[in-house]
């Protein structure tokens, strides 16, 4: 499940994001490898999501370099080229890249196998018997095998956020983001969701995921990532971080969540 020594498939370099005068990300400086789990941890309004936008492109960053599998998706830099993918060339990067929000955006009036199938036939030209068979096999993997052709409404939150995670993973993303995915579930859905993606890190697939759940960051992730107004306060391994953490920020953080 660890990384492995190839280069990594994400280099975030000394990125900043402001909306205006409000600076959401300040200076941030992360590397992702292949195979890698890494959890996001903070408190709400700490940039969790806005890091995630960016490295998706769903949000252009105000200075920094952001790379994925080697290519230089932004780079707003001092004496560096500017870059700024745009067209076929952002469109086919981001094929490759999968995220999943806590809204879980399903198309109401399609079943859970037609919200699977949908991106693979029509933005990666997959036939539509072979996006049948994958979609299938995924809501299997997700444990939904015989709810393929119910509708969302039909379907509990879990279920549905269960079935936005197959839908990402149809289209073969190199890199999953989840973005508190299991916030608006009860125990029990959560349980579900997070046994999903326990099993997607046994794969091996890359991952950010940013949490509320430090049992699943403690339990899963390879790395545990820190953010608090903006910045990285503190990163590593998860017993490291949740067990001896190196700043008093972590330890504040720590105790105010394990105590609530």
């Amino acid at each position: 499940m660890g990384a492995t020594a190839e280069s990594p498939i994400v280099q975030v370099r000394d990125v900043d994001k402001s909306f205006g005068r409000l600076r959401v990300l300040d200076h941030v400086t992360l590397e992702i490898g292949r195979g890698e789990v890494v959890a996001v941890i903070g408190p709400s309004g700490s940039g969790k999501t806005t890091f995630l936008r960016c490295l998706n492109r769903l949000e252009t960053i105000t200075r920094g370099e952001i790379r994925f599998r080697g290519q230089v998706m932004q780079r707003k830099l001092p004496g560096e080229p500017t870059v700024e993918l745009s067209g076929e060339a952002l469109r086919r990067l981001r094929m490759d890249i999968g995220i999943v929000f806590q809204q879980y955006n399903l198309f109401p009036h399609l079943s859970a196998l037609q919200n699977v199938t949908l991106a693979p036939v029509h933005v990666r030209k997959v036939s539509p018997v072979e996006a049948r068979t994958g979609a299938e096999a995924l809501l299997g993997k997700v444990g939904l095998a015989d709810k393929a052709e119910y509708l969302p409404a039909q379907l509990s939150g879990g279920q549905q956020q269960r079935v936005a995670i197959a839908r990402a993973l149809a289209m073969d993303p190199h890199l999953m983001l989840f973005d508190e995915i299991t916030s608006a579930l009860d125990p029990e859905m959560t349980a579900e969701v997070l046994e999903v993606l326990r099993g997607l890190a046994g794969e091996g697939m890359t991952m950010v995921v940013v949490t509320h759940e430090m049992g699943f960051a403690r339990s899963v992730a390879n790395r545990a990532v820190l953010m608090v107004g903006g910045r990285i306060v503190e990163e590593g391994p998860p017993d490291q971080l949740f067990g001896a953490p190196r700043s008093e920020r972590t330890r504040a953080f720590l105790q105010a969540v394990l105590r609530a």
